[in-house]
């Protein structure tokens, strides 16, 4: 199969280029994809720069989400048959013409989605779901505040957020931008750029839950944003890792400070977390009030080219990869 490889384990966008790799086999408990679209994630990006590494027996091919057809099921596997339309999530591989990964992490397409917004949903949906309300608790009627509003992440979390009851306060860099997160559900959308927006989140009511992908430099926006008992739920740190905190101010409001990761979970927990998304979030998906915004799609021989846009940060919404016909149905094809 053809499969987008790191040149040299690590370097720029321009290190990713097509490669010929065996076509994966599916073991006990596994279905193959054979893949049509898929997600590109930031973590993807900090995989090629040699600071995220795959898991352990994951692999090192990029890529966590991918939508297609199943068309080998390993043993052991009774949910799905070949020709299946299905979404899912993985720890590495994606960047491919097959991926195989555990049945259990394998969402249905719904009815009226192709697969390029198919792939959008898997790692996105989860992530926000994992950290939103799980580790966050966001309930109907309360205050969600994501920084980062129209990336991927951003723009799915306003979405379902909104689906689930909450009100939405998003911040984002330019008034392009705010204004696209306000057509996204936000009910209040600040730009970033405009100054301090510490006074619009208090004038709102503040926030039960922050959804942070920025990290250090918003820290004391967060613990002044967040109402008393709070949850701050850190998922990334573009603007760096380490924060000075108040400790007595984050006790006498009686917050909680906590963050996750999605690639390293076991493959119990992933299988644990496709069960409540398919149970929650995918009927959201189903009536169309969760539809993460593609903002481009790039054919995998251009993953450079989408690795660029990602990292140039004008994106709205996701960026996909597309998969053309698999090399080996072109073999086999008449001439």
């Amino acid at each position: 199969m053809r499969a987008v490889e790191i040149e040299g384990g690590a370097g720029p966008a321009e290190a990713l280029r097509i490669a010929e790799r065996p076509d994966p086999r599916p073991g006990p408990g596994q279905i193959r994809i054979r893949v049509r679209a898929a997600g590109v994630n930031r973590p993807d990006l900090l995989q090629r720069e040699g600071r995220y590494p795959p898991p352990p027996g994951a692999s090192d091919i990029p890529g966590l989400e991918v939508a297609g057809e199943v068309d080998q099921v390993g043993p052991g596997v009774d949910r799905w048959r070949a020709g299946d339309r299905v979404c899912a999530l993985l720890a590495g591989g994606g960047y491919a013409e097959y991926a195989v990964v555990d049945a259990l992490h394998a969402l249905p397409v719904p009815d009226g989605l192709d697969f390029v917004q198919a792939a959008a949903l898997p790692e996105t949906v989860c992530t926000v779901f994992a950290n939103v309300f799980e580790a966050g608790g966001l309930q109907p009627g309360e205050t969600l505040l994501v920084h980062g509003a129209t990336s991927g992440i951003g723009a799915t979390a306003i979405q379902m957020a909104k689906a689930a009851g909450a009100r939405v306060i998003a911040t984002s860099r330019g008034a392009a931008k705010a204004a696209a997160a306000t057509r996204l559900g936000a009910d209040l959308s600040l730009d970033a750029d405009a100054g301090d927006m510490g006074p619009a989140i208090a004038e709102a009511g503040g926030a039960d839950v922050v959804l942070d992908m920025v990290g250090a430099s918003y820290a004391r926006l967060n613990l002044e944003a967040l109402r008393p008992m709070g949850r701050w739920v850190v998922i990334a740190t573009l603007s760096g890792n380490r924060a000075e905190i108040d400790l007595a101010r984050l006790m006498m409001k009686r917050l909680v400070l906590t963050g996750s990761t999605l690639r390293g979970r076991s493959a119990d927990e992933k299988a644990r977390l496709i069960a409540a998304v398919e149970a929650r979030v995918w009927p959201w998906v189903a009536t169309g009030s969760v539809r993460p915004p593609i903002d481009a799609a790039f054919p995998l021989d251009q993953a450079a080219a989408a690795h660029l846009r990602l990292e140039a940060g004008g994106h709205v919404g996701k960026i996909v990869l597309t998969v053309p016909t698999p090399t080996s149905d072109r073999r086999r094809a008449p001439a």
